[in-house]
This record gives C-alpha cells, structure tokens and sequence, in this order.
C-alpha cells in the first residue's frame, strides 16, 4: 500500500510539475505581451494573442489531464476510477501549488509593483469615491497572498473537476483484484 501512494505521488509530481510548467509559461507569455502592448501601440493585437494563448493553455492542459490520468491507469492494472481520481488530484494540487508559487514570487520579489501599477489605472475611475479607494489602498500589500491562495484554490478545483470528469470511466483492468 505504501509503494501505491509512492508510486502515485512520484507520477503526480512529474504531472505536476509538467501542467504547473504550462502555466507559467503562459503568464510569462502574457505578461511578455503586456509590455510589448505598454511600448508600442499593439494593445488590441497582443490582446488577441493573449485569449488565443490562454485557448491554447486551457486546451493543453485539459488534453495534458486527461492523457496524465490515462497513463497512470494504463500502468497498474489495479487502478479503478477512485485511485484514478485521486491521482489527478493530486496532480492538480501539486500543478496549481507550483504556478501560485511562482505566481507569489513573480509578483513579491520580480514584478513587485504590479498591484500598485493597477491601482494607478484605478485612480481614474470615476466610479470609484474616495471610501472605495482607501479600501482598494489598504489591500494592495496583502494581494500577493491573497493572489497565492486564490491562484491555488482555482486551479486546484479545475483539475478536481477534471479528475472527476476524467476518472469516471477508468475501471480496474483486472477484473479479479479485490477492492478495498
């Protein structure tokens, strides 16, 4: 039992890390494109290119989740639809832990003015009074975390739901294996 949980943590991780991966890529891509929209006069080019990598991302990793749980089952005869399940959990789990990782380091340490360059656009809101922006103020330290935490519970319960949609149809190979 305990080398089934090694053997599912060591497959998860390496899924992880390849579907944390893409979503890196993808936010340095679009943060990429941004500056390229900030220099010149592209905006509403790099915008397009940045739904058309975001179709791209979500494709890959939907296509990625889906060919990662299939493999794990195709592995071990043993693995029914719950193992299959929890493996793609994990999988999102360690995936979406990576990338608000890298998410919170980006925004703390590389780009750390981030927040304050979108509370800058937000001063030019009329609809906002001056309440609502001193509230908008006082949050902006703590959006790395709350950025980190977010991040993690989205892509967390996507690849749950993946796992879910996925994992439904795996049953066990062998048909004499007790369940248990």
């Amino acid at each position: 039992m305990a080398e089934q949980k090694n053997i599912i943590w060591e497959q998860a991780g390496k899924a992880g890390l390849v579907l944390g991966g893409i979503s890196i890529v993808y936010m340095l891509l679009t943060m990429l494109t941004g500056k390229v929209a900030e220099a010149g006069n592209a905006t509403f080019l790099m915008g397009l290119v940045n739904i058309l990598l975001w179709l791209v991302k979500l494709a890959a990793c939907i296509y990625l989740m889906r060919f990662f749980i299939l493999r794990f089952a195709m592995k071990d005869p043993s693995v029914d639809n719950s193992r299959a399940f929890r493996f793609g959990t994990l999988t999102a789990l360690l995936s979406a832990l990576l990338y608000s990782a890298f998410y919170l380091a980006y925004v703390s340490f590389i780009e750390p003015d981030t927040f304050e360059e979108a509370l800058s656009v937000l001063e030019d809101n009329p609809m906002l009074d001056s309440n609502s922006m001193s509230m908008v103020e006082d949050m902006i330290p703590k959006m790395p975390t709350m950025s980190f935490f977010m991040n993690l519970i989205w892509c967390w319960l996507f690849g749950t739901i993946l796992s879910a949609i996925f994992s439904r149809n795996i049953s066990s190979q062998n048909p004499f294996i007790d369940e248990q």
